[in-house]
């Protein structure tokens, strides 16, 4: 006979809420939509408290919002918003970096390296959901390198709010081919230890971010998905053959 294993609550409710998080964080459901309890729950296969549980959570992070008589809905950010935000977060990633070329173990280094190398790879797939999150696990180490509580913490819930539209700032291949760059040339000021450098370089990195947004934004294809970056991708390698 089978053994029967529960789930932790706690366990379950994370389980959920990086679930539900990456399907918004990926445009699965769009900026505006209603988040439908009945549907999600049915799509994740979970009962309706882990996922209010979730909601709640990722209220808190700012990738949705909690509106009188609609419910949950995903947030959406105006031009003005976007632009005030990258702003924000530029400043405090700059710093981030300065911190960390000063204080970064060879551990952490060794581990930023491992996590880059396996994004290089799935961004020679073009297989945007993996990278995405590599990129973000990178970020994070950065942060953490800087070891200041107070910014690792302002950090986290200034960038919450922007990990669908950093994650959309990929869709045009020019772009995302220069982020790749751009990050190739961070590990490198890591490992020199070239605080001013890496501050100016993640600094330019993020207002590239919000530009590359504020663009799609302006063009109306900022919910198009991802496949844009493929099918150019697939449209140059045409041109070459």
């Amino acid at each position: 006979m089978a053994e029967i294993i529960s789930i932790p609550r706690q366990v379950l409710h994370q389980e959920v809420t990086t679930r539900l998080r990456q399907r918004i964080v990926e445009g699965r459901v769009a900026p505006g939509a209603k988040l439908n309890e009945r549907e999600l729950s049915e799509e994740l296969n979970v009962s309706r408290t882990p996922l209010r549980e979730a909601i709640k959570m990722l209220a808190a992070e700012g990738l949705v919002e909690l509106l009188p008589n609609r419910g949950a809905v995903v947030a959406s950010l105006g031009e003005q918003d976007v632009a005030d935000t990258f702003e924000v977060i530029a400043g405090l990633e700059g710093q981030s970096g300065a911190l960390a070329a000063q204080r970064i173990t060879a551990e952490e280094l060794a581990e930023i390296h491992a996590l880059h190398y396996e994004m290089l790879a799935a961004y020679t797939r073009r297989d945007l959901s993996t990278y995405y999150r590599l990129n973000a696990q990178i970020h994070t180490l950065i942060n953490a390198a800087a070891r200041n509580p107070v910014l690792t913490h302002t950090w986290r819930t200034v960038n919450a709010r922007l990990q669908a539209l950093r994650f959309r700032s990929n869709f045009d291949e020019a772009k995302w081919q220069r982020a790749v760059q751009e990050h190739e040339r961070m590990v490198e000021l890591l490992a020199t230890g070239d605080a001013e450098g890496l501050r100016l370089l993640l600094v330019q990195h993020l207002e590239h971010k919000r530009d590359a947004v504020l663009e799609l934004m302006r063009n109306g294809q900022l919910h198009a998905g991802p496949a844009r970056a493929s099918d150019a991708h697939a449209g140059a390698r045409g041109a070459r053959a």
